[in-house]
């Protein structure tokens, strides 16, 4: 057993230890969003009423378990005419099978009246073979720690939260997949331009009579170092990584009993890039395996092995891959009537188009899904989702490249902890270059006139 996970349950054994002599109670937290079927559309943070009662433990988890169908298609020819010589190309097979599960963990503890922390682990996912933290954070709602009561009515309406956690970028992520964690997913899939990330930062929430703001900053990098970042030659290359900034502004509010609706405009920027980038930092990954994987062939007489990754599918998702500097917009509205759900998604992005080069590229997103709840507890849905994204890789390109995809799924709570649905995936790629590298002499690109579709089931507990 690995190292944090040893720690893991120390801690555990520890706080156990701790009830027997009734100085720790378990279960009794402050301001903490379900992490089942109650907490779907609990977006940002939450204020409750529960009393402090002393040192209380959380112990939370989730799983998910995927048996997938998905074929490959793309336009590569079956024989390449020279002077490609390329020999023996075709995309990878895919068996229709089980894939590996994942599993994540969640400790937290209240320490003190409205101040609690949280640990959040990946138990199990494809990105590493060992248990590690995916962020642990200190969350604050009052600050009777100081003084009893002191700033109590500025605190009943803010929140700051503090450590490495998943930062707050748009609505979407709220409605995301992430390792174990996809119960709030109605889908397999999340957004096609994926914005999700997890750096040391501070997050300072101000939420009022329906008015929602957020306003935050991080240090701009996911893995945590002192070393200097030094970028590629060119004539702007910079050497110095700038916080990341991040705001949130909207409305949220429960016009009746039927009719809530929600709309929030996002904004991140970093001057300087450092080892984060918003839309490849899902270390788990996420939806579907092994599409638009080649395998192993010639070109020009050189092996060129399979790219089949067992611990990401970068295929299944649009990276705009900026250097320098990065800015983006999101914009999510939301409309839930009754058991109707309206939820969307505008982004809009830049940034410099190549490592030591700020020249401006950009990137833009659209994303609507609808959802049907239905069933005496909403315990039953159907669900279908749109998504398209299109810009250029570098500004060299002659066209921008645009990935769409048409996505449903039903789905059926059994408890309020277990969901087990069924989801449908049709993603198609445009304007992809045929040749990877020197045209026509590079190795083929999988995602020429790329296509993958097919079914996932998909079973997981969060609790």
């Amino acid at each position: 057993m690995k190292t944090i996970f040893k720690i893991a349950l120390i801690l555990v054994v520890f706080c156990f230890s701790c009830n027997l002599q009734a100085q720790t109670t378990f279960g009794h937290m402050q301001n903490q969003i379900s992490r089942g079927k109650d907490g779907i559309n609990q977006f940002d943070i939450k204020k409750d009423t529960a009393k402090f009662t002393g040192l209380s433990i959380d112990l939370g988890g989730a799983f998910n378990m995927d048996f997938q169908g998905i074929n490959s298609f793309n336009d590569q020819p079956s024989t390449f005419a020279l002077p490609s010589k390329i020999v023996g190309y075709r995309l990878m097979d895919t068996e229709n099978n089980f894939v590996l599960p994942a599993a994540d963990m969640s400790i937290g503890a209240q320490l003190f009246d409205g101040v609690r922390v949280n640990l959040d682990l990946y138990l199990a996912s494809r990105h590493h073979n060992d248990t590690y933290a995916r962020g642990g954070y200190l969350q604050i709602d009052k600050l009777d720690f100081i003084k009893k009561d002191f700033l109590a009515e500025v605190m009943k309406y803010t929140t700051i939260k503090i450590g490495q956690m998943e930062n707050n970028y748009g609505d979407a992520h709220f409605r995301g997949s992430d390792n174990g964690s996809t119960i709030k997913n109605a889908f397999v899939g999340n957004n096609i331009m994926n914005s999700f990330i997890t750096d040391m930062g501070i997050e300072i929430y101000y939420n009022r009579s329906g008015w929602v703001s957020m306003l935050g900053a991080t240090n701009g990098n996911l893995n945590q170092s002192t070393q200097q970042v030094v970028y590629a030659a060119g004539p702007n290359t910079n050497t110095t990584v700038s916080p990341t900034i991040l705001a949130k502004f909207g409305y949220d509010k429960q016009i009746d009993k039927d009719l809530r609706v929600r709309l929030t405009g996002s904004y991140y920027h970093n001057a300087n890039l450092g080892n984060s980038n918003l839309y490849s930092s899902s270390r788990s990954g996420f939806g579907w395996w092994g599409v638009l994987n080649n395998n192993a062939y010639t070109n020009n007489s050189v092996a060129v092995a399979s790219n089949f990754n067992v611990n990401s599918t970068p295929e299944a998702t649009f990276n705009p891959g900026y250097k320098n500097w990065a800015t983006s917009l999101m914009i999510n509205p939301f409309v839930k009537y009754k058991g109707l759900e309206l939820f969307g998604t505008i982004e809009l992005t830049s940034g410099g188009d190549k490592a030591g080069f700020d020249d401006k590229r950009t990137a833009n997103q659209y994303a609507g899904d609808v959802i049907y709840r239905f069933g005496k507890s909403e315990q039953f849905y159907i669900a279908g989702k749109y998504n398209t994204v299109s810009g250029k890789l570098t500004n060299a390109d002659a066209k921008e490249v645009t990935v769409d995809r048409v996505e449903s799924s039903i789905g059926w709570f059994m408890t309020k902890n277990i969901l087990a649905k069924l989801d449908y995936v049709n993603q198609n790629y445009k304007n992809y270059t045929q040749f990877i590298g020197n045209v026509p002499t590079g190795n083929a690109n999988n995602l020429y006139g790329g296509n993958f579709k097919g079914l996932v089931f998909e079973a997981t507990i969060s609790f």
